[in-house]
Parts: C-alpha cells; structure tokens; sequence
C-alpha cells in the first residue's frame, strides 16, 4: 500500500525535475572559437614557413600591424566612417520599403494584386549586375552607393515580411477577432508577434547583402570607404591592406549579425526552438 501511494504522489517543491524533461546542456560558448583560432594559427604557421609568398597572401600578424597602423594615423578610422554610413543610410532606405511593401502585399489582397507580381519579377535581375545601368540614372557619387546597398537590402526583407505574415495561422487571427480585437490590435498581438521570426531572418540576410553591395559600390569613383582603400591598395600592390580590407568587412558582418541575434533573443524570448544537441 506504502508503495502504492509513494508511486503516485505529486513531487513536492524540493523534487527535482524528470530528466527526460530537463533541458540538455550546452557546451562552453569558447568551443566556437577553436575553429577560427586553429584557422588563422594554421595561416600564420605555413606564412612563417614560406609556403605562403608574402605578396600574395601575408601572414595574420602582419595585417594585425598594418591594422594597426592605419588606425593610429586615423586612416581606418576614416574610411570605416564612410562605409559605415552608407550602409546604415542603404539600410534604412531598402528596409524600410521592403517592410511597407511587404506588408501591404501580406495584409491586403489589392496590395498581393499590385505588389508582389512585379518585386517577383525584379528579383529575377542580379541587383549587383544593375551597376551600369544605374550609373546612366543615379550617376557615380553617392546615390550609387547607396542605391546599391538599399536594392540588396530590399528583397530578403520583403520576401521574409511577406512570408511571415502568410505563414500566420488563420485560425489565430479569426480566434482574435471572435474575441472582440480590432484590425489594430490584431495586428500588434497576433501578426506582429507571428511574422517576427521571419522578419529577423530576412534582417539578418539583408546585413549580408548590405556589406556586399557596398564592397562592389565602394569599388566605383569612391574617396574613401574599406572598398576604396583596398582598391587602392591593389594599384600598389599592398596586400595586406587588400587582405586588412576583407577582414574589416567580415568583422562587420559578424557584429552586425551577432547584434541581431542578440535583439532577437531578448524580442523573442517566448520562442521556444530546437536547440542542438
């Protein structure tokens, strides 16, 4: 009978958890960084033994010393300004339309009718491919850069923030609006919180597409930007200026997206994914 009732009881506040629902832990965050670790002391290791010609492709600490360098005279700090700026004016440009458009294409039948059929057509064309053409509208300066920028931006952001919202389940919002909400609080409670991951997903592919259309756009009639500089760099052979360059680049994309995910997270703190295991 003891057993019986010990075998049945509800667990009291001590008692720990199954283990069956315990969440797995995780490996120590460091372990993401042996590999990039490994990586570049592999690069340094065959530069120092000459199996890598210096003008070709320098060894890691001498493009940590022309970083340096650059940074102390208030070259890198320049031309990391400018590129800065016109991938975040790029940003806000083709983000911004992207969400208006997408949304109106996701939300409004008239708007799916007039929208979307010509963006599916537009993103059909290499936006990078644009260049001459948009040289011929928006000339060699600034708007070019920007434009270019702001195109490479616009399609993950509208696709994603169209996919979001049609993804949402339709019994949610009927759900809603039998509960009394109207179309402005259906759409903060149910369609905002439905198409945020998808929004997320479509940010974080237009920050890539961003700092790439900005290397292609830095590289036409530019003064300054890390596009410029490497550019120039490449008419007197200055490699690890070039290789300095592509490192700035990617150290910007991976802040950028590590940023993100940190928003996400904090925004999407009642998604629960699958977690690797």
């Amino acid at each position: 009978m003891s057993s019986a009732v010990l075998a049945t009881a509800p667990p009291t506040a001590g008692t720990a958890p199954p283990a069956a629902g315990r969440r797995r832990r995780t490996g120590p965050r460091w372990w993401r960084l042996v590999s990039p670790v490994a990586l570049v002391a592999g690069w340094e290791a065959a530069a120092r033994a000459g199996l890598l010609a210096p003008e070709k492709l320098p060894a890691p600490s001498q493009v940590l010393a022309t970083g340096v360098r650059l940074a102390a005279d208030g070259t890198l700090g320049v031309h990391l300004l400018d590129s800065l700026t016109r991938a975040g004016v790029g940003l806000l440009l083709g983000g911004v339309l992207a969400l208006v458009l997408g949304a109106a294409a996701g939300l409004l039948r008239l708007g799916d009718d007039l929208v979307d059929p010509p963006v599916q057509m537009a993103r059909m064309l290499p936006h990078l491919g644009l260049v001459p053409l948009l040289i011929i509208w928006v000339g060699i300066g600034e708007p070019l850069k920007i434009t270019l920028v702001a195109l490479g931006v616009f399609f993950p952001i509208y696709f994603n923030t169209y996919a979001g919202i049609r993804d949402i389940d339709e019994r949610l919002v009927e759900a809603a609006r039998t509960c009394g909400l109207g179309p402005a609080a259906r759409l903060r409670h149910v369609v905002l919180p439905g198409a945020l991951p998808s929004l997320f997903l479509g940010l974080r592919l237009a920050i890539g597409a961003a700092w790439l259309s900005l290397v292609v756009g830095e590289q036409v009639n530019a003064q300054t930007g890390i596009g410029f500089l490497m550019m120039e760099a490449r008419e007197f052979s200055q490699t690890d200026v070039v290789v300095l360059g592509l490192v700035v680049y990617a150290l910007l994309g991976l802040l950028s997206d590590l940023a993100l995910r940190a928003l996400e997270r904090r925004t999407l703190t009642w998604r629960r994914g699958l977690r690797a295991t």
